[in-house]
């Protein structure tokens, strides 16, 4: 029977990953992957041994039509990307939406993403929270933390190694200096760090240490310091 798995695969630590989705991706006919080599450490620590095909960002416009009439003429997909569950700030909704168009089953298996452990890591609100993903690198940056510095829950960012100074900066001078935020970098990797504090804290601590890695800032939303809990 035909059918595309969205597999989430570890975000660092090879071992987090689910029985499951190693079956699945030992039972497959292809998988799709944003990076084959990245993808290829992975299912050789595993011994999986399938066709891994290319498709990421530069290319899923032109053949994810193509990946779904593999699909839809009865081959078995699954698509996982470098880190973490596709989709999530990496490719993967046009090809479960085209799935979708095309009647072609779509199953999601769950596992691991960046932004949980950093929410729940954080000591912030994880009640209710808002995953705004990478910001605008400059049109609408300004406007878009006009918006969110308002908002009364936790919100998550990614931010990449080079932007991770400028863009605490710029939280702390919409959100006010003294508003509670945590920065995770390498979650579940030998260098795993979480820094805690007011963002002009953090800011501080990033700017006396090397900042390498992928990092996830979670900021407390407007107001919630100031709620106590009867």
């Amino acid at each position: 029977m035909s059918k595309l798995f969205i597999v989430p695969t570890p975000i660092g630590n090879l071992e987090d990953i689910t029985l499951r989705a190693i079956n699945v991706l030992k039972e497959v006919d292809f998988i799709l992957a944003e990076d084959t080599r990245t993808s290829g450490t992975l299912l050789r620590h595993y011994n999986i041994s399938k066709p891994l095909v290319p498709y990421h960002q530069h290319n899923e416009h032109k053949v994810t039509e193509k990946f779904a009439q593999r699909i839809q003429g009865g081959e078995k997909a699954a698509l996982v990307t470098d880190a973490g569950t596709p989709a999530i700030s990496d490719p993967g909704f046009m090809l479960v939406r085209e799935c979708i168009k095309n009647a072609i089953d779509v199953e999601c298996l769950p596992g691991a993403t960046a932004f949980v452990p950093a929410v729940v890591n954080s000591g912030l609100p994880a009640d209710r929270f808002l995953f705004e993903g990478f910001l605008p690198h400059k049109k609408g940056r300004k406007s878009k933390l006009e918006y969110l510095c308002e908002l009364p829950y936790t919100i998550i960012f990614y931010e990449s190694p080079h932007r991770l100074l400028k863009t605490l900066a710029q939280l702390a001078e919409h959100f006010g200096p003294e508003r509670k935020a945590s920065v995770s970098r390498e979650l579940t990797k030998i260098y795993e760090e979480t820094v805690r504090g007011t963002l002009t804290e953090v800011a501080e601590y990033f700017e006396e240490h090397i900042v390498k890695g992928e990092f996830v800032i979670v900021v407390d939303g407007k107001g919630k310091a100031e709620k106590k809990v009867d």
